[in-house]
């Protein structure tokens, strides 16, 4: 029980700081918005927002170009292979989103 009293008491004082800063003035606006909207997870710490990267528009076409870079390059996952793989898949009419 002594966690979620601990957790509880950690949001409670975001919030409470979210407010005045939100009193404050306009450039600690900014700063109470991002507080208030803050995500809390078991043990008061805040959750990391996942980074999404492109998505191939044409998976089964963007798996054969992989398998064949994979097959071209000795070391696949570097730079120069990634950068043939990516202009090989759009040169065969793929896309990203």
């Amino acid at each position: 029980m002594p966690i979620k009293k601990k957790v509880n008491t950690k949001k409670r004082t975001v919030k409470k700081v979210a407010k005045a800063l939100n009193k404050a003035s306009k450039s600690h606006a900014k700063q109470a918005r991002m507080l208030s909207a803050l995500k809390m997870k078991k043990g008061g710490k805040a959750k990391k927002k996942k980074k999404k990267g492109a998505t191939p528009t044409n998976p089964s076409l963007y798996a054969r170009v992989k398998a064949e870079a994979k097959r071209k390059f000795k070391v696949y996952p570097s730079a120069y292979a990634n950068g043939w793989l990516v202009r090989e898949y759009k040169k065969r009419g793929g896309g990203y989103r």
